[in-house]
Order: C-alpha cells, then sequence, then structure tokens
C-alpha cells in the first residue's frame, strides 16, 4: 500500500506537476531548461526533480556539470495511467501553457553548448 501511497504523494504538488508536463513533450532537459520555464530557483526544481526520481517517474544522466532529466522510459502501469490523466487534465491549462512558452522563448536564446 505505501508505494501506490507514495505515488499519489508525488502528484499532491503544483510544482511537481508542472515539471512533469513539461519533461512529456521532450526527450530530456536540464535543470537550467526547467527553472527558467517554471521561473523558479535551482533548489526548488532540484527538489522536486529528485522526488519524482525517487518515486520512479523520472530518469537522469549526468553531462559533464550539467544533470539531464527526462520521463522513466519504464513507467510502471500505474504510473504511465496517471500520467496520461495528468496530460489529458493540465496540458491546456494556462500556467503549464506559458511553462512551455517559457521553455521554448528560453531554448531559443540559450547556447547550444552550454546550459547558462
Amino acid at each position: 500500500m505505501k508505494p501506490t501511497v507514495n505515488i499519489f504523494k508525488s502528484l499532491a504538488d503544483e510544482t511537481r506537476l508542472r515539471l512533469l508536463l513539461l519533461l512529456q513533450g521532450q526527450p530530456e532537459l536540464c535543470v537550467c531548461d526547467l527553472m527558467h520555464a517554471l521561473d523558479i530557483p535551482q533548489s526548488t526544481v532540484s527538489r522536486h526533480l529528485a522526488y519524482l526520481k525517487k518515486h520512479g517517474w523520472l530518469q537522469d544522466r549526468r553531462g559533464g556539470v550539467w544533470m539531464y532529466y527526462s520521463l522513466n522510459k519504464k513507467l510502471a502501469p500505474l504510473l504511465q495511467a496517471q500520467l496520461a490523466l495528468i496530460i489529458a487534465t493540465l496540458n491546456n491549462d494556462p500556467l503549464c501553457r506559458a511553462d512551455q512558452n517559457r521553455l521554448i522563448a528560453y531554448q531559443k536564446t540559450k547556447k547550444q553548448s552550454s546550459c547558462a
């Protein structure tokens, strides 16, 4: 029962839902992409990413000094069903659309060779 409770707890935060929505449309994003898209500090983004990873939603990889995150390609069926529901419910939310727009704008301006 506890793992299922933890899955739902991991979805009980607006920032974590926004992160999942941003990541669902991308192969991977670095922490600085996400902090610019959500307009929140790096420490906040990193804390929520760690929480989502701990509960099976995300996978990460290190690229030099940068950490890149993506949705876990081996999501458990319960997580897949919840993610589909989240996307269907929040994809047109004004705040989530604004996040997407900020991400697109930031990615157009950043240098390809680095995140900063």
